[in-house]
């Protein structure tokens, strides 16, 4: 589909040199019957080199290549006007490549957001080599210590930053469709916070692009149809719960991460300890289990569920199912995550991780 989309875009762009040809008398047009002037000449040129530069930037994957494929079209529909018995048909290859622009402006005006908060967001980065020792982790229940270890996290410079790459498929009801779903994520573990940005593929030639982020105690989840449309834009209390228990679940990814002063830890078993968080004035707790060897089997917690009649307290359980080292820690790369609720569970997200960078 893009290199078909660039075909058309190049031979729509190249007959406008019809009309400078006509306009100059470079050539016998018998296709154009209206004249022509030599001014009107000119624009039907630059039409043609804007849609050549437009095409290149597009099949170059440049994000700016809507700016003059934009005034391409514009310039091209207002030459159509002034010559409609020869050109009307043009119309139908400028409708097609404006609703292409208009996804890709929507789509670099989404990615420009989300830069400006990354840029924010990391902006302060700890450049320090402290080591997580043993010392340090001696007051953590045991299995939490069992986990450090396990994770190859001792005597390792503690976690200040991590950036993820993600693959995997999510729905949005219990009988929903499966999309695919390609992810990047950044955690500040030194001001607990994070942003996800996700495109998830609805249908062909339809994406969803999302944006969840947890930021000075406040919780955010933007999704735009095509990147243009919103269909969920969700902030408050119960937003900021969520993603708080969010940020406390991912630390299985950067496990230095459990000795953030933010966080309590209390042992309740040997292979359980429960975990409570307390930023922005609002705590919330969840359940990390291990298993004998120490890694993270699961977490669970009571997060709210958002319905139409308004969000409730469900249970919010993640199952780790494979384990790796992409980035030199022993971390889960493939898990599961189920809401709990009274019909039955519904398994809405499966994710795995793909790269990992951790402190640059």
């Amino acid at each position: 589909m893009r290199f078909l989309f660039a075909f058309i875009l190049l031979i729509h762009g190249s007959i406008h040199l019809l009309g400078y040809a006509k306009a100059f008398k470079l050539a016998e047009v018998s296709q154009l019957t209206q004249p022509i002037s030599k001014p009107a000449g000119v624009f039907w040129l630059l039409s043609a080199v804007l849609f050549v530069v437009a095409t290149a930037l597009f099949l170059l994957k440049k994000d700016v290549w809507w700016m003059p494929a934009m005034l391409a079209v514009l310039l091209s529909q207002v030459l159509i006007f002034t010559s409609w018995h020869d050109a009307r048909f043009g119309t139908l290859a400028n409708v097609i490549a404006l609703a292409v622009i208009l996804v890709a402006y929507g789509d670099w005006r989404f990615k420009k957001m989300v830069d400006g908060e990354l840029k924010s967001f990391l902006a302060e980065k700890k450049d320090d080599n402290a080591l997580l020792t043993r010392e340090k982790i001696a007051t953590l229940p045991a299995a939490v210590q069992q986990w450090l270890e396990r994770s190859n996290a001792i005597e390792k410079p503690v976690t200040h930053t991590v950036h993820l790459k993600q693959t995997g498929e999510m729905r949005t009801t219990p009988d929903g469709k499966w999309m695919p779903v390609k992810a990047e994520q950044y955690f500040n573990a030194d001001q607990p916070g994070f942003i996800w940005i996700a495109d998830l593929q609805m249908a062909p030639l339809i994406h969803m692009a999302a944006r969840d982020k947890y930021v000075d105690g406040k919780g955010h989840m933007l999704v735009k149809v095509l990147s243009l449309f919103p269909v969920a834009d969700a902030t408050g209390k119960e937003m900021d719960q969520g993603s708080m228990l969010r940020y406390l679940a991912e630390i299985t990814w950067f496990p230095s991460a459990a000795l953030n002063p933010c966080i309590v830890w209390e042992e309740m078993d040997t292979h359980t300890a429960k975990a409570t968080m307390t930023n922005g004035g609002i705590s919330a707790s969840g359940i990390f289990r291990f298993t004998n060897d120490g890694d993270l089997l699961s977490f669970e917690a009571d997060r709210y569920y958002d319905r139409k009649v308004g969000a409730t307290l469900e249970k919010w359980f993640i199952e780790n199912k494979k384990y790796g080292e992409p980035g030199g820690f022993r971390i889960p790369v493939a898990s599961e995550v189920t809401w709990k609720l009274k019909p039955g569970d519904f398994t809405w997200l499966k994710l795995e991780i793909t790269e990992v960078e951790y402190n640059r």
